[in-house]
């Protein structure tokens, strides 16, 4: 075994278990989710097996139930994002002109704004849901998305068989679903794989800083901010819901890295 397929395995080894724990983790969790259990910050024991935050709940029972709302938040906003993103990147693409001046220029205005700073923006002004907190990742993300989804598409625009497809009489939902998706999938499987993982971080920060998953709901960068006071006291709980963060993202990349080199593309930082 290579040492690219061994890394491969071990990436998607982590994912996998991650996937299987965002599904069942709630039936498994010893305890609720925003259920007291015991006294505050209680060392690792048989009946705390990661111990207790600062409010006095199983940090095993929150990382389970975690584990669903942040992978699920995240894969869902990287869905939409690049729904958005790739329809816009190649109806700009192929129509070319006026529509793609105007969408690229929307798109560079958007873009031209911190991400983090806009977001704290949107977030603090709206409502807190689940709902409102997708549509703002999801909306800052396909900008990214269409870049790429773009310059994809003008390379495979310009191909003799696109060209075949229009004087066919191919409407443009036609040829962006027959002729450039396929052409142009590779490489977009490969930006899933780093936009969910910039997601992933991206969640973790704004939650972090207060204005992502709302308490009493568990995500793994809530957990870090509910028990950040721990490491004065010498405690590791914030390490653990960091842990989780580190390991999924880590093993995306090593599936992306695999995926690069299988499709023989180059990774673009």
């Amino acid at each position: 075994m290579t040492l690219r397929s061994l890394s491969f395995w071990f990436g998607a080894s982590i994912v996998g278990f991650f996937l299987v724990i965002a599904v069942i983790g709630p039936w498994i969790a010893p305890y609720g989710e925003s259920e007291a259990a015991g006294d505050v910050w209680l060392p690792f024991s048989h009946e705390f097996l990661l111990g207790t935050d600062s409010l006095g709940r199983d940090v095993l029972s929150r990382l389970l139930y975690g584990t669903r709302t942040t992978i699920s938040i995240a894969l869902i906003a990287t869905l939409l994002s690049f729904a958005i993103g790739m329809t816009l990147g190649f109806t700009a693409a192929v129509m070319g002109g006026f529509v793609d001046q105007i969408i690229s220029r929307a798109v560079d205005v958007l873009m031209s704004i911190p991400m983090l700073i806009f977001a704290l923006v949107v977030l603090a002004l709206l409502p807190s849901s689940a709902v409102i907190l997708i549509l703002v990742m999801a909306i800052l993300d396909s900008t990214r998305v269409f870049r790429l989804a773009r310059a994809l598409a003008l390379d495979i625009a310009v191909m003799d068989y696109v060209e075949a497809a229009r004087l066919r009489g191919e409407g443009l939902g036609w040829v962006m679903r027959r002729e450039v998706l396929p052409n142009a999938l590779p490489p977009l499987i490969s930006e899933f794989g780093l936009r969910f993982c910039f997601i992933i971080l991206f969640l973790s920060a704004v939650s972090f800083l207060g204005v992502g998953v709302q308490p009493p709901q568990a995500d793994w960068g809530g957990m870090v901010r509910e028990n950040a006071n721990a490491i004065g006291f010498g405690l590791v709980l914030p390490l653990i819901p960091a842990g989780a963060i580190f390991a999924l993202t880590i093993a995306v990349n090593l599936l992306v890295d695999w995926q690069l080199s299988r499709s023989g593309l180059k990774r673009v930082r």
